[in-house]
This record gives C-alpha cells, structure tokens and sequence, in this order.
C-alpha cells in the first residue's frame, strides 16, 4: 500500500537521529494471532535502567496482563459477556449475552531487515522475513521463518509491534480454540525507531477522544430490548438506561430539560447548558445504580424485580415518567418562589447563554438561566441524587412498588410519558416529590458567577464547583432539608443521613 508524496521528498531524514528515510509503501496482510506472536518481540520503555529517556529507545508501555485477559474474554464471547465476573460467565443465563469477539483494528508492526540491531543483538539472517514484489501489481510475498515459542531467548524475532501488543498477548499459543483467529496486520519495513515512536504517538496520543455525548448518543444504535429488562448487571445496562432516560427528558413537551439537553456535545447557547453526559453520569450515580438492602441508599431504578433484591418493578416509560415529574415539580415550585436568590435572579433577567444568545426554552432565570445552578452538573445531579435518596429510603411508605403501568404502551414516546405522568399524580409519592420541591425552591441556586452575591455567598458558592463540588451540594441539599416543616421530608432526610 503507497502512501507516499511527492513533497515527502524534500524533507530532512537523519539516521543519527534514528530518522532513515522510510520506504514508500508498507504491507496489509492478515495472519493468525498465534503465528504472529512467535513472530513478534516487544520493546518496552520502563525506568528500572535509570537511564536517560531519550537514550530508551523503545516505544512501548508496560504490558498489562488483565487488559489481555480483558481482550482474551472479549475475543471468546463479545461484549457486554467479556465485562462479567467468571461466576456470571459461567452461569449458562448469560449465555444470550455472547457475541462476536471481532477485532478490526490492525495490529501495526515493523519487519526487520538482515543487519537490523535490537537491545545489543543482531538479528540473524536465518530468521528474518524476507519480501519479494509480485505476483501481481500491488501484490507482495512475504516468506515468514519457522520459529517457534521455545526460541533461544537470545534470538532477535523478526517482527517488532508498534501497536496492539495487548491485542497480541491475549492468545496464547496451543490454545485451540482461537487457533484459526486472524488479525489484520499494518506491517511497515525496516522503518527506524524513530518514526516507529512517532507512529505509536499518532494512533495513541494524538487523537482527540470522541466526545463523551456523542458516545452515549450511539446507545439507541446498540440498544437491545433484553438488555435493558435483564437487570442491571453490568455497567452497559446502566449507562443504556441513563441515556434512554436522559433522551426522554430532552424529548417530553412536559419536561423543563425539553429540548435544552446539550445531546451531542456542542455550543451551550445552541443545544443547552447540561451535557447529556452529565445527566447520564448523574444517573448512574443516583437513580441507575443498584438496589441495596434497606439502611443504606440505592437507585430506584436499578433493582432486578425478578430477583430477591426487592427492586421496583417500574417499566422504562414508569420510570421517564417519574424523572419528568419530579423535575417539571421542580421548576413549577421555582417558578411560584419569591425567595430572595429566585428574585435577584430575576431582576438581573440573566437569560443569555455564553455566546450571548437567549437560551432555548429558558423561561424562569431562577431555574433555567445563566447563574442558577440548576443548570450546571453539580445542581443536576444534587437534585437527582436526593430525589432518588429520599424516596428511597420511604419507597414502602409511599407505596413505590404498588405503582403500576397498566399501559400496555408498545414504545416509549413524549405522548406515552405523559399518560404515565398523569397515573402517578394520584399516588402518595407525587405529593412527597412536591414537598421536597417546595422546600428545595427556598434553597439558594446561586451560582458563584452571580454578580449580585456578597463576598462570603461567593465563596460559598465556589466550593460547589469542580468534581469535589458534587458531594458538598449534596450534603448541603440533604441538610436543607433536614430542616423542612414538612415532618415526612425531614424524617427522609435524617434517614439519608444517617445512611
């Protein structure tokens, strides 16, 4: 394969900086994983010589034997199986969870040439690979040595992996029954070590991560009806579920968040002021995680009804249903306040988004404007965390599992989310999420870049910011409500504190 231009040319290329001119075209081929690791030797960098880095010639990290093992597993039966424990591996209930291990990515590498020196040895003539043109245009062959794991350790392989030495260390050999697996081979020839370092930097390095809300976007490609009514067993389920629930809020009319989720990451005055990864990691920190015993706090959503767990056997569309009401409970309290922080921010009318543009569907400045922090990660998932903690902890008292969906709804759609709203507002639980609403309207949302706020509110309001802001505006919720005259949220709330 050429990928060669004309300009490459006149660039400088140095051998004494480990900086040959490379050869214009390199190899594709495929191979079996077993061949090629007898095939292929791995240079690590590590610092136990003590010397100086830029005289470590090798490219490599330190090999980590479980993310083989990880791949091995993924490689055997797919994922979400490989991310099991070995017990739920081996219960033949999540065989229905296996799929194809394929790995498509080419394992990238580098063919000695004859004379080639590695760690002080050089490669014998005997053992290298040896390349001939033909027989075909575009075509080459590569007549590989026999060489075997036994090996004199002394020997130099003829093969050095430039990337995908985890993906190489996940088959063993003699291993049967990945004897015919194949993987796909960048091979380059006798390319310096320099450029070899510069390689492993490009495909590892350099490359921006893909957006976090823009990963979770793809769940509704992946999604499988199985694997969200089979309980949350691995971690997959709960993100699937945290999205499903996020793309719920951002789509029901009946939502404050409709429309105003940032889903894939771009401009906040365009898509809105909350990533949806942020609420999907708010969920899978409150509503999404496991059910536990009662005494300590779980999700409410994250229970397996047909185990002993005592889970809630709310549907999805039970459960949008109940995130929309609690927040809609939310941002009508908010809106009915004429507390001094709600009012402050209203006369401020600070509605414009960072690029100076009115924020879609913003209609309450105390709620949905630049200042508040209901519009931040930290107040979105404070508020979803005592939510989910507080009803929790009375979920027998205000009959949670005695709520039914008796819908029979086929699919999970704004309309249906709102005939299941409307169920909910004669159960006792819709009347305790008021409450805690109207005891949270009272609480000051403030956010540190109001201009309005005295010195000591400032800093206040600085320590909720940053990762360690989300634990401290939870405390500060919980203990809000602590003191609510409501005697059923205060009584939540000593639980939760307590728990």
């Amino acid at each position: 394969m050429k990928q060669w231009l004309a300009q490459w040319d006149d660039m400088q290329y140095d051998g004494g900086q480990n900086q040959s001119r490379p050869k214009p075209h390199f190899y594709m081929f495929s191979v079996a994983a077993s061949q090629l690791r007898r095939l292929s030797g791995i240079y690590r960098r590590d610092t136990d010589e003590l010397r100086p880095r830029a005289e470590d010639l090798s490219i490599q990290r330190k090999h980590d034997p479980e993310r083989s093992e990880e791949i091995r597993r993924y490689v055997e039966g797919g994922y979400p199986w490989s991310g099991l424990s070995a017990a739920k591996r081996d219960d033949p209930a999540n065989d229905r969870l296996r799929k194809p291990g394929w790995l498509p990515t080419a394992v990238v590498v580098n063919i000695l040439e004859p004379g080639d020196m590695r760690s002080g040895r050089v490669i014998a003539t005997g053992e290298t690979i040896s390349i001939e043109e033909g027989p075909a245009p575009g075509m080459a062959t590569l007549s590989l040595p026999v060489r075997s794991s036994s090996q004199d350790e002394e020997s130099v392989p003829p093969i050095e992996v430039i990337d995908g030495q985890h993906r190489l260390f996940a088959f063993q050999e003699g291993d049967g029954d990945v004897e015919d697996y194949e993987l796909p081979v960048v091979a380059f020839h006798g390319l310096d070590i320099s450029w070899q370092a510069y390689l492993f930097w490009t495909i590892n390095i350099k490359p921006k991560k893909i957006n976090a809300s823009l990963a979770f976007d793809l769940y509704p490609l992946l999604r499988e009806q199985e694997w969200l009514n089979s309980g949350e067993v691995v971690q997959v389920y709960r993100e699937s579920r945290a999205q499903e629930l996020t793309e719920m809020l951002w789509s029901s009319p009946d939502s404050p968040w409709y429309r105003r989720i940032n889903m894939l990451g771009g401009s906040r005055a365009e898509n809105g002021p909350v990533t949806q990864a942020a609420f999907i990691r708010s969920l899978i920190a409150s509503m999404v995680k496991s059910w536990r015993p009662r005494g300590s706090t779980g999700g409410l959503f994250g229970g397996t009804p047909d185990a002993t767990s005592g889970g809630l056997s709310w549907s999805r569309l039970q459960q949008g249903a109940f995130l929309v009401t609690a927040w809609k409970l939310l941002a009508d309290a908010i809106a009915d306040s004429n507390a001094g922080w709600a009012m402050s921010l209203r006369q401020a009318d600070n509605t414009l988004g960072l690029d100076g543009e009115r924020l879609v569907g913003a209609t309450d400045p105390a709620f949905a404007g630049s200042f508040t922090l209901l519009a931040t990660d930290q107040g979105i998932r404070g508020f979803q965390s005592v939510i989910n903690d507080l009803c929790y902890v009375r979920n027998r008292e205000l009959s949670l599992a005695g709520w039914r969906d008796l819908s029979a709804a086929p699919e999970v759609t704004p309309e249906y989310i709102s005939i299941a709203a409307a169920t909910l507002a004669d159960e006792p639980v819709h009347r305790f999420l008021a409450q805690i609403s109207e005891r949270l309207a009272v609480f000051d949302w403030r956010s540190s870049g109001f201009p309005g706020l005295s010195e000591q509110e400032r800093l206040r309001a600085s320590a909720l910011r940053g990762s360690s802001g989300y634990k401290e505006m939870r405390i500060r919720l919980i203990d809000h409500l602590r003191g609510s005259e409501n005697a059923e949220v205060q009584s939540a709330a000593n639980l939760v504190d307590r728990a």
